[in-house]
């Protein structure tokens, strides 16, 4: 009896050692995950308190908090490990891969075996120490199913939910409810405005030689960084897991936060390349657009953009579509389904997906800092671009353009047009900006699609 209670009493001990052991607390000794938590309340503040973005921001704040809570990680991405199989060679050299011998992590090997592995090539290595047997004509060895890469062991929720991004199948989604919220109207009306979409991109090709030519980056990652100056979230997601994903967790959230931050970021901008006159230049009223243009112009942008660059065409196309859904009329439930559910849907799994990469081990970094440098730049540049570029159009007018409408060139639809309106009412209460900007504003989405194609054509 007594020594039934004593095996008792060590099974509890041990029970409750392997509870302790398997907390955060216990695991908690990397400071990085609790500067990245410590990150994710600013982000939370942000969103909550001042409103900058919450539908993108607290996602996002919310991902990168739970991931890099210690111990977090490996229950939801799961468990990274390895598997061993057999392998037999026949006489003819013909190989045949058998059954699978053991899978699990570099501990659990190295337990299996009797010796402390540090990474796959030692792996690698001691299995090519072992004798081989004889099966028939076949000679078995053992092998890493993959000398190269990882696999998961014990798959988690967010593995499977980030499929969304690793296939990059959210960002075009997201484009296609954007596009059923997208009024193109402005745009029609006053064609001129595409010239002002294009000159914001300026920032995005600028960074992208600045990156390549002055700093050292590769074109891959040169182009996943400049297309932070397009402003557009899904746009810069799309392009760094097409062109250098290693770098996706800085852009990513870069290129939200500074969307977030527009109104603390384009103002002094905005006051700094225009005059107090020029602020207070009153537009005429754009004309009517009818449906039938309106049903013509998202054929033919996707036509047109798709025989000259048909990498812009996964997102472009799906904004075209998105847009067609909305504009003829005849697809009401599709148009709400894709604005509404669908796109709030992908919104929140995104938005959690990309915090969830911003790990604290990896994120903090020389590297990461110089990105979240040079996505201000471009962002800025992009801005000034297209303020420079409606200067010149308001000179070659007569002053007939407001140059403000200039800093809605780039995509953030539609608060970079908001603030367009929000400063020229600052000088005169009485001019309503709004609608012009939107031209812009919207040739701006249309040119970070394109830009994007350009530099996937270019680097990738």
């Amino acid at each position: 009896m007594s020594t039934n209670l004593i095996c008792e009493s060590l099974d509890i001990l041990d029970s409750l050692k392997n509870l302790w052991q398997s907390t955060g607390v216990f695991q908690g000794t990397n400071w990085q995950n609790y500067v990245m938590i410590a990150i994710s309340f600013v982000l939370f503040y942000l969103a909550i308190k001042k409103g900058f973005e919450p539908l993108l921001m607290l996602p996002i704040a919310f991902g990168m908090f739970i991931v890099n809570i210690p111990g977090a990680y490996n229950i939801l991405f799961g468990t990274k490990g390895y598997i061993i199989q057999e392998v037999y060679t026949a006489s003819n050299g013909d190989i045949v891969v058998g059954a699978e011998v053991f899978r699990g992590t570099l501990t659990e090997i190295s337990q299996f075996y009797g010796t402390n592995f540090a990474n796959a090539g030692e792996i690698t290595a001691y299995l090519q120490t072992l004798a081989s047997t004889t099966q028939g004509e076949y000679t078995v060895t053992l092998q890493l199913a993959s000398e190269t890469a990882e696999v998961i062991r014990d798959f988690g929720l967010f593995y499977y939910i980030y499929k969304g991004v690793d296939w990059v199948i959210f960002p075009p989604i997201i484009f296609l409810g954007i596009g059923c919220m997208t009024d193109f109207g402005p745009l029609i009306a006053n064609p001129k405005s595409m010239i002002i979409g294009a000159a914001a991109q300026l920032g995005v090709f600028i960074t992208f030689f600045g990156a390549l030519c002055l700093l050292g980056f590769t074109p891959q990652e040169s182009g996943a960084i400049a297309i932070i100056g397009g402003a557009d979230g899904p746009t810069a997601i799309y392009v760094t897991k097409k062109l250098a994903e290693h770098l996706l967790p800085a852009i990513a959230i870069s290129a939200y936060s500074y969307m977030a931050l527009i109104p603390v970021i384009q103002k002094p901008l905005m006051r700094m390349c225009t005059t107090k006159e020029e602020r207070k230049i009153k537009m005429k009223q754009l004309r009517t657009v009818s449906k039938l243009e309106k049903i013509i112009f998202p054929i033919a942008v996707a036509l047109i953009v798709g025989l000259l660059l048909p990498d812009a065409m996964p997102l472009l196309g799906m904004l075209m579509l998105g847009n067609l859904l909305k504009e003829s009329g005849v697809t009401g439930r599709l148009s709400n389904t894709a604005q509404n559910g669908l796109m709030n849907t992908v919104t929140i799994f995104l938005g959690v997906m990309v915090g969830s990469k911003a790990i604290g081990s990896t994120f903090l970094s020389g590297q990461t800092l110089g990105i979240i440098v040079l996505g201000l730049l471009a962002f800025c540049m992009g801005t000034v671009g297209g303020l420079l570029c409606a200067k010149i159009m308001n000179k070659i007018s007569g002053g007939k353009i407001n140059p403000l409408i200039g800093s809605a060139g780039v995509s953030a639809v539609p608060m970079a047009a908001r603030i367009s309106q929000d400063v020229g009412r600052e000088y005169d209460p009485e001019n309503h900006l709004l609608m012009h900007a939107m031209g812009p504003n919207v040739a701006g989405v249309i040119g970070s699609a394109i830009a994007a194609g350009v530099l996937l054509a270019v680097c990738g």
